[in-house]
């Protein structure tokens, strides 16, 4: 559900937010088995979030393609989660990182405007990257080192996913942290942790420190 006036979901539902962006490579090499098993995980994830009752008021979720005719698209606006439904991703085009991560925190940037216009409270918004392969537009590598300053600066987390065969290099310069490799195509069990890490800072206070569920790295991140 979108909604057409700024602000209004806030009227009824005046909580603290946690802001999570998605962006997600949907390149051409993404067709088959990969982009069947994501959308796999995103419903997951839709499930697990409104299964939370403190984090299906408090999660708001923002999903951006990469990749297609468009190059980047907004497939699902910001939304609380209690309203979230997961898109259908389709695989094709290029990969431009870059530019889906410029948009992120563009959004990101307008959504902590109207936060704050709202006298809504949020902790640092999220930005889940997945890709199996490099960023291939031209420029990525200015808009990777503004991310890893705004990461520094506090304004968001960034969290680089890969696939096998994914630019490990090139992943983990749009973050201050290690990319993570995820094992063969277990998106289902990538979005289970990422359900249960959004539970777990949506019931946090902003500022604090909150262990993450176990992933082998990224065990705690400040929200």
């Amino acid at each position: 559900m979108t909604n057409a006036i700024p602000g209004v979901e806030f009227i009824d539902n005046a909580n603290q937010r946690t802001p999570c962006v998605l962006v997600l490579d949907t390149s051409s090499s993404m067709s088959g088995e990969p982009i069947k098993q994501l959308n796999t995980g995103l419903k997951v994830f839709e499930e697990q979030l409104k299964s939370d009752p403190v984090a299906a008021l408090r999660v708001q979720v923002l999903v951006i393609a990469v990749g297609g005719h468009e190059d980047v698209t907004i497939l699902q606006p910001w939304t609380d989660a209690v309203d979230f439904s997961a898109p259908t991703l389709q695989a094709n085009g290029l990969t431009p990182l870059g530019k889906g991560m410029a948009k992120a925190m563009d959004e990101i940037d307008a959504q902590k405007a109207l936060y704050d216009s709202n006298g809504i409270s949020s902790t640092r918004p999220w930005i889940i990257m997945i890709s199996d392969g490099c960023p291939n537009d031209y420029g990525w590598e200015e808009i990777a080192a503004q991310c890893r300053d705004a990461e520094h600066q506090k304004k968001t987390v960034i969290f680089p996913i890969g696939t096998e065969g994914a630019d490990f290099e090139a992943l983990g310069q749009f973050s201050n942290k290690t990319p993570k490799k995820l094992k063969g195509l277990q998106f289902t069990e990538l979005f289970i942790w990422l359900s249960r890490s959004m539970a777990t800072v949506s019931a946090s206070v902003p500022g604090e420190k909150v262990a993450l569920p176990d992933t082998n790295s990224w065990s705690e991140i400040e929200v």
